[in-house]
C-alpha cells in the first residue's frame, strides 16, 4: 500500500511543504545529501505517526522537532573519521603484571576486608565483589541507601588506612 492510498492528506502535505522543509534540513547539516536524507527520516517518522496527530495544522512544527531529534540523534552515534597513514602507529605494549603479584594484592585485600566489622564487610561484598548497586546493597540488607553510603564510605577509610595495603598504594 502507498502513501497515496493510504494517506492522501500525507502525500499532498509532503509535495507542499517538502521545499521549506527541505530548507530546514540543510540548516541543520552541513553536507545536502544529509540534509535529504534527515528529511526523509524525519517524513517517515511523520508518516508513521499520522494518525496519532490531533492538529494537522501544527504539522510544520511536528516534522521540526522530528528533524531536530532525528539529527541531535545521528551527531550522538556519530561516526569517528578514519586518515590513512604510511605507518600504523602501534600502542606501547602493556606491561603484563606478575600472577604471583596480582594473587598477592588480592589475599592483602581479602585479610583487610576480612578486619572489617561484620556489616561493613556486607556492603562492601555486595558493593564491589558482587557490583551491585547502593539501591541494591540497601534492599538485600534491609537498611537504607544511606546507611550504605556511609558504612561504605567509613569502610574504605578504613581499607586505605590498612598497613598491609600501604605498598599497594
Amino acid at each position: 500500500m502507498t502513501a497515496h492510498s493510504r494517506y492522501p492528506s500525507f502525500s499532498s502535505y509532503m509535495r507542499a511543504r517538502r521545499p521549506v522543509l527541505l530548507r530546514t534540513a540543510r540548516s541543520l547539516t552541513a553536507n545536502p545529501n544529509d540534509a535529504e536524507d534527515l528529511l526523509q527520516t524525519a517524513l517517515t517518522k511523520t508518516y508513521v505517526a499520522w494518525e496519532r496527530i490531533e492538529d494537522h495544522r501544527a504539522l510544520d512544527g511536528y516534522v521540526r522537532r522530528a528533524l531536530l531529534n532525528t539529527r541531535t540523534s545521528q551527531w550522538r552515534k556519530r561516526k569517528v573519521d578514519e586518515f590513512t597513514c604510511e605507518e600504523l602507529p602501534e600502542p606501547d605494549p602493556i606491561p603484563l603484571a606478575d600472577p604471583a603479584e596480582q594473587q598477592v594484592l588480592k589475599d592483602a585485600m581479602w585479610r583487610a576486608i576480612m578486619k572489617l566489622p561484620a556489616r561493613q564487610r556486607a556492603m562492601v561484598v555486595l558493593r564491589y565483589y558482587e557490583d551491585l548497586s547502593e539501591a541494591q546493597t540497601a534492599e538485600v540488607l534491609g537498611v537504607s541507601i544511606g546507611t550504605v553510603k556511609s558504612a561504605v564510605s567509613r569502610a574504605l577509610g578504613k581499607l586505605r588506612q590498612d598497613p598491609e595495603l600501604t605498598p599497594v598504594r
